[in-house]
């Protein structure tokens, strides 16, 4: 697939999906599927929205070598073409990253979103070198994650400007450290999809991005389809209050969660209070507890989204 023709289907709100599992913190296949049509039925489908798998939000680095393509198989089949899937890969060497989006490819996947090699400490030319080859090798598309926060080099103007030639780098996923400007993406945004991931999606769009990331759609698709809808069509207050009615309080909520424990808990706490359920997290991680449910119900509540009150499968 061509370059312009992978970027256009990879824009729009990311639904990252959580991964579910049974009691015992194994894979739940069924429910995957049964939930994949779901996201599909509700909206997230090719040209409106793009569904992602195994990142970290779905606690992609936990699952094995042997999960993960069982779960995109599975996402990937019950999804029948109607979505653009994107897959999360850990961070590896070359090599195995190659391996495993050619993997990615053969179970359906669009495309993939690959960390910065931060274990790999890489300068510039490492970074540069790392994608290029693997844009070579494969014939999807290559999301960059700018996982600067984990120690490596954060990407710039200069190094997006060096990956231009890279045929199948279409995105990057885009936060930046406090010392450098948001609004350098700037700079590339016409050459290389821009996803925004620091809870900015209309001032990315305003400066050229073409989606965002955030953990509300995969819960209620209707928020986030109708907040692109906003921003596709340049109506940036409107959109800005949206997300500010319902994003920011969730992103205060999550802050305050993650003094008691880290990961992506609050994910599928929304699940469970939505009425599809897809177990706890996998440890260290710990779910939520009472109160803090009691608490985001009662946000839920404000927001006006359906709720199963217990955590059923009948959202009211």
């Amino acid at each position: 697939m061509d370059r312009e023709t992978l970027r256009a289907l990879v824009r729009g709100p990311f639904c990252t999906v959580p991964t579910a599992f049974d009691a015992n913190l194994q894979l739940d296949l069924g429910k995957m599927a049964e939930l994949t049509r779901w996201w599909v039925a509700e909206g997230v489908v090719t040209g409106q929205a793009v569904l992602k798998v195994a990142a970290a939000l779905g606690e992609g680095p936990d699952l094995s070598d042997d999960e993960w393509p069982r779960l995109l198989e599975t996402v990937t089949k019950a999804a029948d073409g109607r979505a653009t899937i994107v897959c999360g890969l850990k961070t590896k060497n070359t090599l195995h990253t190659i391996d495993d989006a050619k993997r990615a490819h053969d179970l359906g996947a669009t495309a993939v979103q690959v960390d910065l090699p931060f274990f790999h400490h890489p300068t510039a030319d490492d970074i540069v070198r790392y994608f290029s080859d693997i844009s070579e090798a494969i014939e999807i598309g290559v999301i960059i994650y700018n996982t600067w926060w984990f120690g490596a080099l954060s990407l710039t103007p200069a190094i997006a400007e060096r990956l231009y030639g890279a045929d199948h780098i279409i995105g990057i996923k885009w936060a930046v450290p406090p010392e450098s400007d948001y609004d350098d993406m700037r700079h590339f945004a016409e050459a290389i999809n821009v996803i925004d991931n620091s809870n900015e999606p209309v001032r990315c769009h305003a400066n050229g991005g073409a989606g965002y990331i955030n953990n509300t759609m995969s819960v209620y698709p209707a928020h986030d389809l109708q907040l692109w809808r906003l921003i596709e069509d340049r109506h940036y207050e409107e959109a800005q209050a949206l997300f500010d009615r319902v994003n920011r309080p969730l992103e205060r909520f999550m802050t305050r969660s993650a003094q008691r424990s880290g990961g992506y808990r609050t994910n599928k706490a929304l699940m469970q209070l939505a009425g599809r359920a897809v177990g706890d997290p996998r440890p260290p991680t710990l779910p939520l507890d009472d109160g803090e449910l009691k608490e985001l119900q009662t946000l839920m509540e404000s927001f006006g989204w359906p709720i199963a009150i217990g955590g059923g499968d009948s959202p009211r």
